[in-house]
């Protein structure tokens, strides 16, 4: 027996920006900032990955400080990635469409001795699903309906 969990989300394009995505009952807005030809009414796919890997990095966060005792009363993840446009754009680069590197930066509350956030990051790091998910490849098919 499977413990395993799916998740499925739904991603529609009408023709224009923004694009409407849908995550059980939650509609969010992915669209482009002006100067890249959107209406800047919401995040970018890769500012969603960001957002992603920062929110499970604090969900899981908050479960690993209550299994490890600590009595942590703030976080602030703060995530940066650089890419190279040129790829998606359909121009010439040796360069990946995606992130060449992702730093996460994380502000601990300071009442926590260093050393015990060290072991909390490290837990959290190894427990992470979406920074698994970028630290590893995950195969991803397509299907034509």
């Amino acid at each position: 027996m499977s413990s395993d969990v799916k998740f499925r989300t739904t991603v529609e394009w009408t023709g224009a920006f923004p694009i409407q995505a849908r995550a059980r009952n939650h509609h969010m807005y992915i669209d482009e900032p002006a100067q890249a030809g959107g209406n800047d009414k919401g995040p970018t796919p890769v500012e969603y990955v960001l957002i992603g890997l920062g929110g499970c990095i604090l969900f899981v966060g908050r479960l690993v400080a209550n299994e490890m005792g600590l009595d942590l009363k703030s976080v602030k993840v703060t995530l940066s990635g650089t890419l190279n446009p040129a790829k998606f754009r359909g121009q010439p680069t040796n360069d990946r469409a995606g992130f060449k590197q992702i730093e996460v930066e994380i502000e601990a509350d300071p009442n926590i001795p260093r050393e015990k956030i060290e072991e909390w990051i490290k837990k959290v790091e190894s427990r992470c699903p979406v920074g698994d998910n970028l630290q590893n490849p995950t195969p991803i098919t397509f299907k034509i309906k």
